[in-house]
């Protein structure tokens, strides 16, 4: 049994005119349309383009990335709807998925460019609303993730409350929130909404890249060296910078101070991670942080094994990867329908073969039982 941890759903064309009032937003209600420039459907606010609407399906389309299905009918039927998806689930062994969004309009480079926080918190909340529906035909095999409107803290508390009582069972968050022009992440300015988190049991899940891969993905990059290697060189680059953010959490002194709230890191990778806990413990204890912070009652790394969890998907794990990482903050992914994806039999594939090294006890709580504590999930 597996419980995928980090997949994705493609947002539904009408998922925002369906859900946001036409006489307040008008045409600013994102929208799907043909665009005879790219020969391809993208996603529009009146006559601004923001993405290809199928950019991310990649599932089942042959040409490499970042080439994408011209229309939603190209588009495997499982990364559009929740039946479809059960049953790829089925023939894979996954009992339940985690859902993240994609980078139409809920990514955070995108929020930022809209500028308006009144508009946002309606796309936001018109996502969030949607979510639900589309897991409606099998809500006990999707684990929905509710995003926050971190710009405003006080509208992300009573956003966190509201997701809590709808049934969600995590919330979507910007690692670096720094990155576009907010409070650091250990910045008092968020212990509201940690404290709300906490107390409502939901986790705060943070998904590599932010929803910003432009560092990595552009239109130089690709006249340089061409898609099959900027995409091959992004993804790992895309891991060593969650490697920055974790190590930014572990000396923010949230984790001290709401010992009971959980962070995840999606689409990482656990490879790097015992290298970021031991430098991370060994300048903790020589630069004497505790004479300074005696909040700080434990190491950085007990702390990460106590309230962090990272993902794996395609490494060969090893012994030595459990022990120092710790057997209970490793998670399964398999990045569903993305270009990095585990699809098909190399789902079982990556179950088996790769923690063929590990003790039966060990792969179940890697594969599920893990997902299963931290989201709720009944097995």
């Amino acid at each position: 049994m597996i419980i995928d941890t980090d997949s994705h759903i493609i947002e539904a064309p009408d998922l925002w005119t369906a859900r946001m009032s036409r006489q307040k937003w008008g045409d600013r209600i994102p929208h799907v349309r043909w665009d005879e420039s790219t020969q391809m459907e993208a996603w529009f606010v009146g006559g601004r383009r923001f993405a290809n609407a199928w950019s991310a399906a990649w599932v089942g389309w042959e040409k490499p990335f970042p080439s994408a299905p011209p229309r939603r009918e190209d588009v495997h039927p499982a990364a559009l709807h929740a039946a479809e998806r059960v049953k790829v689930m089925d023939e894979t062994g996954i009992r339940a998925a985690v859902l993240y969004p994609n980078l139409s309009f809920v990514g955070y480079n995108i929020h930022k460019s809209l500028d308006d926080p009144a508009y946002q918190l309606d796309v936001l909340r018109a996502y969030n609303d949607w979510l639900l529906d589309w897991i409606s035909p099998a809500p006990d095999r999707f684990v929905p993730l509710a995003l926050m409107p971190y710009w405003d803290v006080a509208a992300s508390v009573a956003e966190a409350s509201r997701a809590a009582g709808l049934g969600y069972r995590g919330v979507v968050f910007p690692a670096a929130p720094h990155a576009q022009g907010h409070p650091f992440l250990g910045d008092r300015h968020w212990d509201p909404l940690w404290s709300a988190l906490q107390e409502a049991g939901l986790s705060v899940n943070f998904h590599a890249g932010d929803g910003d891969m432009s560092a990595y993905i552009g239109p130089e990059r690709l006249a340089l060296e061409g898609p099959a290697l900027m995409v091959a060189r992004a993804q790992p680059m895309g891991f060593l910078y969650t490697a920055i953010q974790l190590t930014d959490l572990l000396f923010s002194g949230v984790l001290p101070r709401f010992p009971k709230l959980k962070f995840v890191f999606a689409e990482c990778g656990i490879g790097w991670v015992p290298f970021v806990l031991e430098a991370a413990d060994h300048h903790f204890v020589r630069n004497k942080v505790r004479d300074e912070h005696p909040e700080f009652d434990m190491l950085p790394s007990d702390y990460y094994r106590r309230q962090v969890y990272s993902n794996y998907w395609f490494e060969q794990l090893e012994d030595w990867h459990i022990e120092k990482v710790g057997i209970g903050s490793i998670l399964f992914e398999t990045d569903f329908p993305h270009p990095t994806c585990l699809y098909g039999p190399q789902v079982q594939e990556a179950a088996r073969s790769r923690l063929a090294n590990v003790d039966a006890g060990s792969r179940d709580a890697i594969l599920w039982k893990n997902a299963a504590a931290l989201y709720g999930v009944k097995v």
